[in-house]
């Protein structure tokens, strides 16, 4: 699927199930809420915080949950994450050409 049938699909199901988009205040508190769980997943998989006996760990679930609330801001606000993505390559592209290569931290 591509940036924007992910963006599609997603507004056809707001419009199907979910009524209407929350607000973008609630939308930007659920994306904060997701990136907490994704974090949870990150500190107990490769972090070193071990999980709980009945708790349940999936990055890709978390990720996706992250992903959608991103989508959802997107769309009510207007944003072509395509297009978007687009722009910070090609922003990130000439910022760091090199500064990445001549850090001497990543060598």
């Amino acid at each position: 699927m591509t940036l924007q049938e992910a963006q599609q699909r997603v507004d056809a199901w707001i419009k199907q199930y979910g009524v209407r988009y929350f607000s973008e205040l609630t939308n930007m508190a659920c994306l904060t809420e997701e990136v907490g769980e994704l974090a949870r997943v990150v500190a107990r998989r490769y972090g070193d915080q071990s999980a709980k006996p009945d708790e349940h760990l999936s990055l890709a679930e978390e990720l996706a949950d992250v992903l959608w609330v991103l989508i959802c801001l997107a769309n009510q606000t207007g944003v072509d994450i395509n297009d978007a993505l687009e722009k910070s390559f090609a922003k990130k592209t000439e910022r760091d050409a090199l500064r990445h290569k001549h850090n001497p931290k990543l060598q």
